[in-house]
Protein backbone atom coordinates (compact mmCIF):
# COMPACT_ATOMS: atom_id res chain seq x y z
CA UNK A 1 0.00 0.00 0.00
CA UNK A 2 0.97 3.51 -1.10
CA UNK A 3 1.47 5.86 1.70
CA UNK A 4 2.21 9.27 -0.52
CA UNK A 5 -0.27 11.65 -0.67
CA UNK A 6 -1.65 11.24 2.77
CA UNK A 7 0.71 13.26 5.06
CA UNK A 8 3.58 10.07 5.56
CA UNK A 9 6.81 9.72 5.13
CA UNK A 10 7.45 7.31 1.89
CA UNK A 11 9.93 4.86 3.96
CA UNK A 12 6.59 4.03 6.25
CA UNK A 13 5.13 0.57 5.65
CA UNK A 14 1.61 1.08 7.09
CA UNK A 15 1.72 -2.33 8.08
CA UNK A 16 4.51 -1.81 10.94
CA UNK A 17 2.09 0.37 12.58
CA UNK A 18 -0.12 -2.56 13.30
CA UNK A 19 0.91 -4.15 16.74
CA UNK A 20 -0.08 -7.23 18.90
CA UNK A 21 -1.84 -6.35 22.05
CA UNK A 22 -1.03 -9.22 24.54
CA UNK A 23 -4.19 -8.11 26.95
CA UNK A 24 -6.54 -7.99 24.39
CA UNK A 25 -5.10 -10.72 21.56
CA UNK A 26 -6.19 -7.89 19.06
CA UNK A 27 -3.91 -5.91 16.18
CA UNK A 28 -3.89 -2.56 16.98
CA UNK A 29 -3.02 0.83 15.26
CA UNK A 30 0.55 2.43 16.70
CA UNK A 31 1.11 5.95 15.98
CA UNK A 32 3.82 7.70 17.76
CA UNK A 33 3.53 11.14 19.76
CA UNK A 34 2.21 13.94 17.48
CA UNK A 35 2.66 12.15 13.89
CA UNK A 36 -0.25 12.61 11.25
CA UNK A 37 -2.74 10.06 11.06
CA UNK A 38 -2.97 8.47 8.08
CA UNK A 39 -6.20 7.54 6.60
CA UNK A 40 -7.72 3.94 5.60
CA UNK A 41 -7.77 3.21 2.39
CA UNK A 42 -11.38 2.89 1.22
CA UNK A 43 -12.93 0.69 -1.74
CA UNK A 44 -12.42 1.43 -4.96
CA UNK A 45 -13.83 4.48 -6.41
CA UNK A 46 -15.32 5.14 -2.99
CA UNK A 47 -13.66 8.39 -3.15
CA UNK A 48 -13.11 10.16 0.41
CA UNK A 49 -10.59 7.75 1.53
CA UNK A 50 -7.14 7.56 1.15
CA UNK A 51 -7.27 11.52 -0.15
CA UNK A 52 -5.20 14.30 1.34
CA UNK A 53 -7.12 16.95 3.25
CA UNK A 54 -9.25 17.23 6.35
CA UNK A 55 -6.71 15.60 8.27
CA UNK A 56 -5.79 16.98 12.21
CA UNK A 57 -2.77 15.40 13.71
CA UNK A 58 -3.41 12.46 16.17
CA UNK A 59 -2.70 13.49 19.82
CA UNK A 60 0.34 11.63 21.69
CA UNK A 61 -1.39 8.56 23.43
CA UNK A 62 -0.70 6.98 26.56
CA UNK A 63 1.20 3.71 26.62
CA UNK A 64 -1.34 0.68 25.74
CA UNK A 65 -4.00 2.93 24.66
CA UNK A 66 -5.97 2.61 21.05
CA UNK A 67 -5.53 4.81 18.22
CA UNK A 68 -7.96 7.62 17.73
CA UNK A 69 -10.71 7.08 15.02
CA UNK A 70 -9.62 8.07 11.40
CA UNK A 71 -10.23 11.79 11.69
CA UNK A 72 -11.18 12.52 7.67
CA UNK A 73 -14.38 13.52 6.84
CA UNK A 74 -14.68 9.98 5.56
CA UNK A 75 -16.56 6.97 8.07
CA UNK A 76 -14.88 6.47 11.15
CA UNK A 77 -11.93 4.18 11.16
CA UNK A 78 -11.93 0.94 13.26
CA UNK A 79 -8.79 0.48 15.03
CA UNK A 80 -9.52 -2.97 16.32
CA UNK A 81 -10.01 -5.51 13.90
CA UNK A 82 -13.36 -6.76 12.75
CA UNK A 83 -15.69 -4.11 11.86
CA UNK A 84 -18.82 -6.08 13.11
CA UNK A 85 -17.61 -6.48 16.05
CA UNK A 86 -16.06 -3.32 17.19
CA UNK A 87 -19.17 -2.20 18.87
CA UNK A 88 -19.89 -5.60 20.76
CA UNK A 89 -16.72 -4.81 22.75
CA UNK A 90 -16.97 -1.29 23.76
CA UNK A 91 -16.76 -0.94 27.65
CA UNK A 92 -15.66 -4.04 28.21
CA UNK A 93 -12.61 -4.94 30.53
CA UNK A 94 -9.77 -6.53 28.28
CA UNK A 95 -9.74 -9.99 27.80
CA UNK A 96 -7.19 -12.33 29.41
CA UNK A 97 -3.94 -13.29 27.80
CA UNK A 98 -5.37 -16.81 26.40
CA UNK A 99 -7.14 -14.50 24.08
CA UNK A 100 -4.31 -14.16 21.99
CA UNK A 101 -3.66 -17.63 20.67
CA UNK A 102 -7.58 -17.38 20.24
CA UNK A 103 -6.92 -14.60 17.89
CA UNK A 104 -3.84 -16.29 16.24
CA UNK A 105 -6.20 -19.15 15.17
CA UNK A 106 -8.87 -16.94 13.98
CA UNK A 107 -5.85 -15.00 11.72
CA UNK A 108 -4.98 -18.87 10.61
CA UNK A 109 -8.32 -19.49 9.20
CA UNK A 110 -8.54 -16.34 7.73
CA UNK A 111 -5.44 -17.05 5.78
CA UNK A 112 -6.09 -20.63 4.07
CA UNK A 113 -9.10 -19.09 2.64
CA UNK A 114 -6.56 -18.43 -0.05
CA UNK A 115 -4.23 -20.75 0.55
CA UNK A 116 -3.87 -22.72 -2.77
CA UNK A 117 -4.20 -19.99 -5.52
CA UNK A 118 -3.33 -17.06 -2.74
CA UNK A 119 -4.12 -15.79 0.52
CA UNK A 120 -5.72 -13.05 2.38
CA UNK A 121 -5.28 -13.81 6.08
CA UNK A 122 -5.77 -9.83 7.57
CA UNK A 123 -9.72 -10.62 7.14
CA UNK A 124 -10.29 -8.03 10.15
CA UNK A 125 -7.58 -5.39 8.61
CA UNK A 126 -8.77 -2.29 6.41
CA UNK A 127 -12.36 -3.85 5.82
CA UNK A 128 -13.72 -1.33 3.96
CA UNK A 129 -11.01 -0.99 1.57
CA UNK A 130 -10.23 -5.09 1.68
CA UNK A 131 -14.16 -5.42 0.56
CA UNK A 132 -13.16 -3.23 -2.66
CA UNK A 133 -10.78 -5.13 -3.83
CA UNK A 134 -12.50 -7.96 -4.32
CA UNK A 135 -13.48 -8.59 -7.42
CA UNK A 136 -17.25 -11.00 -7.91
CA UNK A 137 -18.53 -12.87 -10.56
CA UNK A 138 -22.32 -14.65 -10.08
CA UNK A 139 -21.92 -18.58 -9.85
CA UNK A 140 -24.92 -18.83 -12.22
CA UNK A 141 -27.08 -21.01 -9.88
CA UNK A 142 -24.20 -24.05 -10.61
CA UNK A 143 -22.80 -24.34 -6.95
CA UNK A 144 -24.91 -24.75 -3.81
CA UNK A 145 -25.48 -21.65 -3.02
CA UNK A 146 -22.74 -21.65 0.24
CA UNK A 147 -20.96 -23.37 2.02
CA UNK A 148 -22.23 -24.89 5.69
CA UNK A 149 -20.91 -25.45 8.70
CA UNK A 150 -22.44 -29.40 8.63
CA UNK A 151 -21.38 -30.58 5.40
CA UNK A 152 -18.53 -31.19 3.79
CA UNK A 153 -16.93 -28.41 1.66
CA UNK A 154 -16.29 -28.10 -2.39
CA UNK A 155 -14.12 -25.23 -3.76
CA UNK A 156 -13.02 -25.08 -7.08
CA UNK A 157 -9.87 -23.22 -7.64
CA UNK A 158 -9.11 -22.46 -11.24
CA UNK A 159 -5.43 -20.22 -12.71
CA UNK A 160 -6.00 -18.64 -15.79
CA UNK A 161 -3.29 -18.32 -18.53
CA UNK A 162 -5.66 -14.92 -19.52
CA UNK A 163 -3.13 -12.20 -20.01
CA UNK A 164 -4.01 -9.57 -17.50
CA UNK A 165 -2.34 -7.48 -15.21
CA UNK A 166 1.31 -5.04 -16.40
CA UNK A 167 4.27 -7.42 -17.06
CA UNK A 168 2.18 -10.55 -18.30
CA UNK A 169 3.00 -9.85 -22.00
CA UNK A 170 5.38 -12.46 -22.25
CA UNK A 171 2.42 -15.38 -21.00
CA UNK A 172 -0.28 -17.72 -22.21
CA UNK A 173 -1.93 -16.48 -25.63
CA UNK A 174 -1.92 -13.42 -26.80
CA UNK A 175 -5.51 -12.71 -28.22
CA UNK A 176 -7.05 -15.59 -26.26
CA UNK A 177 -9.76 -14.93 -23.21
CA UNK A 178 -7.95 -17.44 -21.43
CA UNK A 179 -8.17 -21.19 -20.37
CA UNK A 180 -8.31 -23.16 -17.17
CA UNK A 181 -5.00 -23.65 -16.73
CA UNK A 182 -5.04 -25.30 -13.80
CA UNK A 183 -7.59 -26.54 -12.28
CA UNK A 184 -7.91 -28.11 -8.47
CA UNK A 185 -10.62 -29.24 -6.46
CA UNK A 186 -10.24 -28.35 -3.04
CA UNK A 187 -12.81 -30.82 -0.64
CA UNK A 188 -12.69 -30.36 3.34
CA UNK A 189 -14.19 -33.47 4.84
CA UNK A 190 -17.48 -33.07 7.23
CA UNK A 191 -15.67 -33.19 10.27
CA UNK A 192 -12.76 -31.05 8.78
CA UNK A 193 -10.22 -33.18 10.29
CA UNK A 194 -8.55 -34.25 6.42
CA UNK A 195 -8.85 -32.10 2.90
CA UNK A 196 -8.14 -33.49 -0.13
CA UNK A 197 -7.07 -31.83 -3.31
CA UNK A 198 -7.70 -33.42 -6.90
CA UNK A 199 -5.72 -31.67 -9.98
CA UNK A 200 -7.56 -31.95 -13.26
CA UNK A 201 -5.31 -31.98 -16.02
CA UNK A 202 -6.13 -29.46 -18.51
CA UNK A 203 -5.72 -31.68 -21.13
CA UNK A 204 -8.32 -34.03 -20.13
CA UNK A 205 -10.85 -34.92 -22.71
CA UNK A 206 -14.34 -34.32 -21.40
CA UNK A 207 -17.66 -32.69 -22.07
CA UNK A 208 -18.86 -29.65 -21.72
CA UNK A 209 -22.59 -28.73 -20.67
CA UNK A 210 -24.81 -26.00 -21.55
CA UNK A 211 -23.66 -23.35 -19.39
CA UNK A 212 -26.93 -20.21 -18.05
CA UNK A 213 -24.58 -17.47 -17.65
CA UNK A 214 -25.24 -13.60 -16.27
CA UNK A 215 -24.81 -10.88 -18.83
CA UNK A 216 -23.53 -7.38 -17.72
CA UNK A 217 -27.31 -6.22 -18.08
CA UNK A 218 -28.55 -8.48 -16.36
CA UNK A 219 -29.87 -10.90 -19.08
CA UNK A 220 -29.19 -14.70 -19.14
CA UNK A 221 -27.37 -16.62 -21.78
CA UNK A 222 -27.48 -20.33 -22.29
CA UNK A 223 -23.51 -21.15 -23.69
CA UNK A 224 -24.33 -23.85 -25.79
CA UNK A 225 -22.15 -27.10 -24.37
CA UNK A 226 -19.10 -29.26 -26.62
CA UNK A 227 -18.29 -32.60 -26.75
CA UNK A 228 -15.20 -34.22 -26.23
CA UNK A 229 -13.26 -31.36 -25.93
CA UNK A 230 -10.26 -30.52 -23.84
CA UNK A 231 -11.42 -29.73 -20.34
CA UNK A 232 -9.42 -26.50 -20.04
CA UNK A 233 -11.96 -25.12 -22.70
CA UNK A 234 -14.35 -24.70 -19.76
CA UNK A 235 -13.51 -21.61 -19.05
CA UNK A 236 -13.07 -18.19 -21.01
CA UNK A 237 -13.22 -19.52 -24.77
CA UNK A 238 -17.15 -19.17 -25.79
CA UNK A 239 -17.27 -16.35 -23.14
CA UNK A 240 -17.64 -19.04 -20.83
CA UNK A 241 -17.25 -18.22 -16.98
CA UNK A 242 -16.11 -20.37 -13.77
CA UNK A 243 -19.87 -21.32 -13.62
CA UNK A 244 -19.23 -23.21 -16.64
CA UNK A 245 -16.19 -24.94 -15.07
CA UNK A 246 -18.54 -25.85 -12.01
CA UNK A 247 -21.28 -27.50 -13.85
CA UNK A 248 -17.94 -29.63 -15.80
CA UNK A 249 -16.54 -30.42 -12.64
CA UNK A 250 -20.01 -31.78 -11.53
CA UNK A 251 -20.37 -33.64 -14.55
CA UNK A 252 -16.90 -34.95 -14.59
CA UNK A 253 -16.66 -36.13 -10.66
CA UNK A 254 -20.63 -35.98 -9.15
CA UNK A 255 -19.30 -33.23 -7.26
CA UNK A 256 -20.97 -29.97 -6.74
CA UNK A 257 -18.93 -27.15 -6.07
CA UNK A 258 -19.93 -24.83 -3.03
CA UNK A 259 -17.56 -21.99 -4.18
CA UNK A 260 -14.92 -20.79 -6.58
CA UNK A 261 -11.98 -18.69 -6.39
CA UNK A 262 -9.71 -18.16 -10.36
CA UNK A 263 -6.11 -16.09 -10.10
CA UNK A 264 -4.25 -15.12 -12.91
CA UNK A 265 -0.42 -14.73 -13.63
CA UNK A 266 -0.31 -11.91 -10.91
CA UNK A 267 -1.72 -14.12 -8.18
CA UNK A 268 1.70 -16.32 -8.07
CA UNK A 269 4.06 -13.02 -8.51
CA UNK A 270 2.20 -10.85 -5.33
CA UNK A 271 1.58 -13.87 -2.71
CA UNK A 272 4.58 -15.44 -2.93
CA UNK A 273 6.46 -11.56 -2.33
CA UNK A 274 3.91 -11.07 0.07
CA UNK A 275 4.34 -14.53 2.07
CA UNK A 276 8.41 -13.60 1.67
CA UNK A 277 9.27 -16.28 -0.69
CA UNK A 278 8.55 -20.31 -1.02
CA UNK A 279 10.53 -22.99 -0.30
CA UNK A 280 11.19 -25.26 -3.43
CA UNK A 281 13.81 -28.19 -3.82
CA UNK A 282 15.24 -29.88 -7.46
CA UNK A 283 16.59 -32.95 -7.50
CA UNK A 284 18.56 -31.38 -10.73
CA UNK A 285 19.04 -28.31 -12.48
CA UNK A 286 16.63 -26.71 -14.41
CA UNK A 287 17.22 -24.57 -17.35
CA UNK A 288 13.60 -23.63 -19.14
CA UNK A 289 13.72 -21.24 -21.82
CA UNK A 290 9.60 -21.29 -22.36
CA UNK A 291 9.18 -20.91 -18.31
CA UNK A 292 12.54 -18.93 -17.81
CA UNK A 293 13.37 -20.93 -14.98
CA UNK A 294 16.77 -21.16 -14.30
CA UNK A 295 18.22 -22.85 -10.83
CA UNK A 296 20.37 -25.24 -9.28
CA UNK A 297 19.88 -28.35 -8.01
CA UNK A 298 18.84 -28.10 -4.12
CA UNK A 299 17.02 -26.27 -2.32
CA UNK A 300 15.38 -22.80 -3.02
CA UNK A 301 13.45 -19.74 -1.65
CA UNK A 302 11.11 -18.31 -4.76
CA UNK A 303 8.85 -15.21 -4.88
CA UNK A 304 7.33 -13.26 -8.01
CA UNK A 305 8.48 -13.70 -11.25
CA UNK A 306 10.90 -16.99 -10.52
CA UNK A 307 7.85 -18.21 -8.52
CA UNK A 308 6.11 -18.00 -11.54
CA UNK A 309 8.40 -19.40 -14.02
CA UNK A 310 8.51 -22.70 -10.98
CA UNK A 311 4.64 -23.54 -11.69
CA UNK A 312 4.56 -22.98 -15.26
CA UNK A 313 7.66 -25.07 -16.20
CA UNK A 314 6.99 -28.58 -17.53
CA UNK A 315 9.53 -29.23 -20.40
CA UNK A 316 12.51 -29.83 -17.87
CA UNK A 317 10.72 -31.69 -15.41
CA UNK A 318 9.56 -35.43 -15.50
CA UNK A 319 7.99 -36.61 -18.98
CA UNK A 320 8.21 -32.79 -19.74
CA UNK A 321 4.33 -32.51 -19.96
CA UNK A 322 1.16 -30.91 -18.09
CA UNK A 323 1.09 -34.21 -15.62
CA UNK A 324 4.76 -33.75 -14.45
CA UNK A 325 3.89 -29.94 -14.27
CA UNK A 326 0.82 -30.59 -12.29
CA UNK A 327 3.43 -32.97 -9.40
CA UNK A 328 5.27 -29.63 -9.43
CA UNK A 329 2.54 -27.26 -8.51
CA UNK A 330 1.47 -29.65 -5.44
CA UNK A 331 4.88 -29.40 -4.31
CA UNK A 332 4.57 -25.72 -4.35
CA UNK A 333 1.69 -25.51 -2.97
CA UNK A 334 1.96 -27.59 0.14
CA UNK A 335 4.83 -25.28 0.52
CA UNK A 336 2.85 -22.62 0.20
CA UNK A 337 0.60 -23.91 2.96
CA UNK A 338 3.60 -24.21 5.70
CA UNK A 339 4.83 -21.09 4.66
CA UNK A 340 1.43 -19.53 5.34
CA UNK A 341 0.56 -21.64 9.12
CA UNK A 342 4.33 -20.98 9.77
CA UNK A 343 4.77 -18.57 13.09
CA UNK A 344 6.42 -16.41 10.64
CA UNK A 345 3.63 -14.86 8.97
CA UNK A 346 0.77 -15.67 11.22
CA UNK A 347 2.41 -13.23 13.74
CA UNK A 348 3.77 -10.86 11.31
CA UNK A 349 1.61 -8.05 10.76
CA UNK A 350 3.58 -7.08 7.81
CA UNK A 351 2.99 -10.06 5.92
CA UNK A 352 -0.30 -10.39 6.95
CA UNK A 353 -1.36 -6.93 5.70
CA UNK A 354 0.82 -7.58 2.72
CA UNK A 355 -1.23 -11.01 1.57
CA UNK A 356 -4.36 -9.33 2.58
CA UNK A 357 -3.65 -7.17 -0.26
CA UNK A 358 -2.58 -9.14 -2.47
CA UNK A 359 -4.97 -11.84 -1.93
CA UNK A 360 -8.16 -9.74 -2.35
CA UNK A 361 -6.72 -7.81 -5.78
CA UNK A 362 -5.21 -11.19 -7.27
CA UNK A 363 -8.70 -13.43 -6.85
CA UNK A 364 -11.72 -13.43 -8.41
CA UNK A 365 -14.85 -15.44 -6.41
CA UNK A 366 -17.84 -16.07 -6.45
CA UNK A 367 -20.47 -13.64 -4.86
CA UNK A 368 -21.67 -15.28 -2.52
CA UNK A 369 -18.25 -14.65 -0.69
CA UNK A 370 -17.70 -11.53 -2.38
CA UNK A 371 -16.80 -9.86 0.91
CA UNK A 372 -13.94 -10.24 4.07
CA UNK A 373 -16.36 -11.34 6.48
CA UNK A 374 -17.79 -14.18 4.24
CA UNK A 375 -13.96 -15.11 3.36
CA UNK A 376 -13.28 -14.91 7.14
CA UNK A 377 -15.88 -17.70 7.91
CA UNK A 378 -15.19 -19.82 4.79
CA UNK A 379 -11.82 -19.61 6.04
CA UNK A 380 -12.16 -20.64 9.76
CA UNK A 381 -13.51 -23.51 8.49
CA UNK A 382 -10.49 -24.37 6.08
CA UNK A 383 -7.97 -23.80 8.76
CA UNK A 384 -9.26 -26.59 10.80
CA UNK A 385 -7.28 -29.38 9.12
CA UNK A 386 -3.97 -30.22 10.02
CA UNK A 387 -1.32 -30.21 6.54
CA UNK A 388 -0.35 -33.69 7.63
CA UNK A 389 -3.79 -34.92 6.81
CA UNK A 390 -4.24 -32.48 3.09
CA UNK A 391 -3.40 -35.12 0.23
CA UNK A 392 -2.80 -33.63 -3.56
CA UNK A 393 -3.98 -36.44 -6.16
CA UNK A 394 -4.56 -36.11 -9.98
CA UNK A 395 -7.50 -37.83 -11.42
CA UNK A 396 -5.63 -41.13 -12.82
CA UNK A 397 -5.60 -40.51 -17.06
CA UNK A 398 -4.08 -42.22 -19.90
CA UNK A 399 -2.96 -41.14 -23.18
CA UNK A 400 -5.79 -40.52 -25.55
CA UNK A 401 -6.21 -43.53 -27.43
CA UNK A 402 -7.96 -41.42 -30.75
CA UNK A 403 -4.38 -39.72 -31.14
CA UNK A 404 -1.56 -40.94 -33.31
CA UNK A 405 0.09 -38.24 -31.65
CA UNK A 406 -0.22 -37.81 -28.23
CA UNK A 407 -1.65 -34.59 -26.96
CA UNK A 408 -4.67 -35.33 -24.93
CA UNK A 409 -5.61 -37.67 -22.20
CA UNK A 410 -9.13 -39.56 -21.09
CA UNK A 411 -10.10 -40.58 -17.43
CA UNK A 412 -8.49 -44.19 -16.52
CA UNK A 413 -11.22 -46.45 -15.68
CA UNK A 414 -12.33 -47.93 -13.07
CA UNK A 415 -9.67 -45.72 -11.01
CA UNK A 416 -11.01 -42.69 -12.01
CA UNK A 417 -14.56 -43.39 -10.64
CA UNK A 418 -13.19 -44.88 -7.73
CA UNK A 419 -10.88 -42.14 -7.25
CA UNK A 420 -14.39 -39.63 -7.40
CA UNK A 421 -16.65 -41.60 -5.36
CA UNK A 422 -14.08 -41.56 -2.36
CA UNK A 423 -13.93 -37.61 -2.77
CA UNK A 424 -17.95 -37.61 -3.17
CA UNK A 425 -18.49 -40.23 0.20
CA UNK A 426 -16.43 -38.29 2.61
CA UNK A 427 -13.20 -40.86 2.51
CA UNK A 428 -10.24 -39.53 3.57
CA UNK A 429 -7.01 -40.23 1.17
CA UNK A 430 -5.26 -40.41 4.45
CA UNK A 431 -4.69 -42.47 7.63
CA UNK A 432 -6.68 -39.64 9.68
CA UNK A 433 -10.20 -40.90 10.31
CA UNK A 434 -12.06 -38.73 9.17
CA UNK A 435 -15.72 -39.71 11.37
CA UNK A 436 -15.68 -40.37 15.07
CA UNK A 437 -15.33 -43.33 16.54
CA UNK A 438 -18.72 -43.77 17.72
CA UNK A 439 -20.31 -42.83 14.26
CA UNK A 440 -18.28 -45.39 12.59
CA UNK A 441 -19.20 -48.07 14.61
CA UNK A 442 -22.90 -47.51 15.18
CA UNK A 443 -22.51 -47.61 10.98
CA UNK A 444 -20.91 -50.21 11.10
CA UNK A 445 -23.13 -52.43 13.85
CA UNK A 446 -26.02 -51.72 11.17
CA UNK A 447 -25.06 -54.61 8.95
CA UNK A 448 -24.29 -56.95 11.61
CA UNK A 449 -27.21 -59.48 12.59
CA UNK A 450 -29.58 -62.01 11.31
CA UNK A 451 -30.88 -61.41 7.85
CA UNK A 452 -34.54 -61.61 6.36
CA UNK A 453 -34.83 -64.06 3.43
CA UNK A 454 -35.46 -61.88 0.07
CA UNK A 455 -38.62 -63.23 -0.08
CA UNK A 456 -39.91 -60.99 2.91
CA UNK A 457 -38.04 -57.87 2.22
CA UNK A 458 -41.06 -55.54 1.63
CA UNK A 459 -39.37 -52.11 0.02
CA UNK A 460 -40.91 -48.97 -1.52
CA UNK A 461 -38.23 -47.88 -4.68
CA UNK A 462 -38.05 -44.17 -4.90
CA UNK A 463 -35.58 -42.14 -7.65
CA UNK A 464 -33.57 -39.71 -5.68
CA UNK A 465 -31.77 -38.25 -8.45
CA UNK A 466 -30.34 -40.84 -10.52
CA UNK A 467 -30.68 -41.63 -14.19
CA UNK A 468 -34.76 -41.58 -15.21
CA UNK A 469 -35.92 -45.12 -15.68
CA UNK A 470 -33.78 -46.15 -12.62
CA UNK A 471 -36.47 -46.81 -10.20
CA UNK A 472 -38.02 -49.18 -12.73
CA UNK A 473 -34.79 -50.92 -13.96
CA UNK A 474 -34.24 -51.63 -9.85
CA UNK A 475 -37.29 -53.03 -9.29
CA UNK A 476 -36.97 -55.64 -12.54
CA UNK A 477 -33.56 -56.71 -11.08
CA UNK A 478 -34.58 -57.08 -7.68
CA UNK A 479 -37.79 -59.11 -8.55
CA UNK A 480 -36.35 -61.61 -10.98
CA UNK A 481 -33.06 -61.91 -10.19
CA UNK A 482 -32.72 -61.66 -6.78
CA UNK A 483 -36.17 -62.58 -5.59
CA UNK A 484 -37.31 -59.59 -3.43
CA UNK A 485 -41.08 -60.13 -4.91
CA UNK A 486 -42.61 -57.54 -2.61
CA UNK A 487 -41.04 -54.87 -4.24
CA UNK A 488 -42.80 -51.31 -5.83
CA UNK A 489 -42.13 -48.80 -7.56
CA UNK A 490 -43.03 -45.77 -5.81
CA UNK A 491 -42.29 -42.90 -8.61
CA UNK A 492 -39.93 -39.95 -7.54
CA UNK A 493 -38.33 -38.73 -4.27
CA UNK A 494 -39.99 -35.09 -3.41
CA UNK A 495 -35.95 -34.15 -3.17
CA UNK A 496 -33.06 -35.27 -5.16
CA UNK A 497 -29.96 -36.86 -2.76
CA UNK A 498 -26.23 -37.16 -3.78
CA UNK A 499 -26.01 -40.65 -2.03
CA UNK A 500 -28.77 -43.46 -2.19
CA UNK A 501 -30.38 -44.15 1.58
CA UNK A 502 -32.49 -46.96 2.88
CA UNK A 503 -34.83 -45.97 5.86
CA UNK A 504 -36.58 -48.49 7.83
CA UNK A 505 -38.39 -49.06 10.97
CA UNK A 506 -36.94 -50.30 14.28
CA UNK A 507 -38.71 -53.90 13.37
CA UNK A 508 -37.27 -53.90 9.52
CA UNK A 509 -33.86 -54.26 10.85
CA UNK A 510 -33.68 -58.09 9.24
CA UNK A 511 -34.88 -57.02 6.23
CA UNK A 512 -32.56 -53.86 5.46
CA UNK A 513 -29.30 -56.15 6.20
CA UNK A 514 -30.56 -58.16 3.27
CA UNK A 515 -31.41 -55.54 0.90
CA UNK A 516 -27.81 -53.84 2.06
CA UNK A 517 -25.88 -56.57 1.08
CA UNK A 518 -27.76 -57.19 -2.19
CA UNK A 519 -27.99 -53.77 -3.19
CA UNK A 520 -24.21 -53.53 -1.87
CA UNK A 521 -24.93 -51.23 0.43
CA UNK A 522 -22.77 -49.13 2.84
CA UNK A 523 -23.66 -48.80 6.55
CA UNK A 524 -23.95 -45.39 5.85
CA UNK A 525 -26.62 -45.77 3.36
CA UNK A 526 -29.01 -47.06 6.03
CA UNK A 527 -30.77 -44.77 8.34
CA UNK A 528 -32.87 -46.03 11.11
CA UNK A 529 -35.97 -44.61 11.11
CA UNK A 530 -39.74 -45.33 10.04
CA UNK A 531 -40.99 -47.57 7.74
CA UNK A 532 -44.19 -46.39 5.63
CA UNK A 533 -46.82 -48.13 4.12
CA UNK A 534 -47.20 -49.90 0.97
CA UNK A 535 -49.75 -49.45 -1.96
CA UNK A 536 -50.84 -53.00 -0.47
CA UNK A 537 -51.10 -51.38 2.97
CA UNK A 538 -48.37 -53.23 4.57
CA UNK A 539 -45.33 -51.71 6.18
CA UNK A 540 -42.49 -51.59 4.23
CA UNK A 541 -38.85 -49.77 3.73
CA UNK A 542 -37.98 -46.36 1.77
CA UNK A 543 -34.58 -47.07 -0.50
CA UNK A 544 -34.51 -43.88 -2.34
CA UNK A 545 -31.79 -44.21 -5.48
CA UNK A 546 -29.40 -40.51 -5.34
CA UNK A 547 -27.30 -39.44 -7.64
CA UNK A 548 -24.61 -42.02 -6.57
CA UNK A 549 -26.64 -44.48 -8.12
CA UNK A 550 -25.10 -46.21 -11.25
CA UNK A 551 -27.30 -49.27 -12.13
CA UNK A 552 -29.35 -52.61 -11.25
CA UNK A 553 -26.69 -55.05 -9.45
CA UNK A 554 -23.31 -52.17 -9.03
CA UNK A 555 -22.69 -52.10 -5.73
CA UNK A 556 -22.62 -48.53 -3.85
CA UNK A 557 -20.12 -49.08 -1.25
CA UNK A 558 -17.33 -46.77 -1.34
CA UNK A 559 -13.46 -48.06 -1.79
CA UNK A 560 -11.81 -47.78 1.82
CA UNK A 561 -8.43 -47.29 -0.04
CA UNK A 562 -7.03 -45.12 -2.78
CA UNK A 563 -6.62 -47.11 -6.34
CA UNK A 564 -2.70 -47.93 -6.04
CA UNK A 565 -1.74 -46.25 -9.34
CA UNK A 566 -2.79 -42.77 -8.65
CA UNK A 567 -0.25 -40.05 -8.06
CA UNK A 568 -1.15 -38.45 -4.40
CA UNK A 569 1.70 -36.64 -1.65
CA UNK A 570 0.43 -34.97 1.09
CA UNK A 571 1.01 -31.34 1.87
CA UNK A 572 3.87 -31.77 5.15
CA UNK A 573 6.33 -33.45 3.14
CA UNK A 574 9.31 -32.08 0.93
CA UNK A 575 10.00 -33.84 -2.11
CA UNK A 576 12.36 -32.40 -4.37
CA UNK A 577 11.56 -32.34 -8.29
CA UNK A 578 12.68 -34.67 -10.74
Amino acid sequence: MDAQGRGRADDVDPADQWVLNPNTGEYELRLAPSTAQSSVPGPRGSGGRGTAGARRTAPARRPGATAPGDETPAPRRRTTAPADAAASRRGRRPAPKKAKGKKVLMWTGGSLAFVLLGASGAAYLYYEHLNGNITSVSDDGAGTGGFSKDRPINILLVGTDKRTGKGNEGYGDKDSAGHADTTLVLHVSKDRTNATVLSIPRDLITDIPDCPTTQEDGSEKVIPGTQRTRFNNSLGQEDRTPSCTMRTITELTGLKMDHFMVADFNAVKTLTSAVGGVDVCLAKDIKDKDSKLDLPKGEHTIEGEEALAFVRTRHSVGFGGDLSRIELQQQFLGSMLRKLKSNDTLTSPSKMIKLAEAGTKALTVDSQISTIKKLADLGAELGKFDTKNLTFATVPVVDNPAEKVKATVVLKEPQAQQLFAMVRDDVSLTDVKQQKKKEKAAEAARLKGTKAPASEVRVRILNGGAVAGSAQETLSWLQVQEGVTKSENAGNAEQPLAKTTLEYGPDEADQARRLAEIMGLSGAALKPGKSVTNSQGVPAMTLTLGKDFEGAGVPLTTPAKVPEDVQKATADKVECAK
